[in-house]
């Protein structure tokens, strides 16, 4: 089983996020520029910058170590 943090996990030399704000929450979504793998989270407006774009990273990284295991055969079996 993997680690507390999935962040290392899996390589992200880059992530893009992106930044809405509805009412009082802030929706970001977060991708992955090699993969263009995205995620998308909301997260309360008044919640600092640095903790909801770690936060986003860390929801990213465990989607593409999901992906990157199905695609191994992991725990899964390939198959999803």
């Amino acid at each position: 089983m993997a680690g507390n943090n999935p962040l290392n996990d899996v390589y992200l030399p880059e992530v893009l996020f992106e930044f809405q704000h509805v009412g009082k929450s802030v929706r970001v979504t977060a991708i992955d520029p090699i993969t263009r793998t995205e995620v998308i989270m909301v997260a309360p407006a008044k919640a600092s910058r640095k903790e909801v774009k770690h936060t986003a990273a860390k929801k990213l990284a465990y989607v593409l170590k999901k992906k990157q295991d199905a695609a191994e055969g992991g725990e899964f079996g390939g198959d999803l």
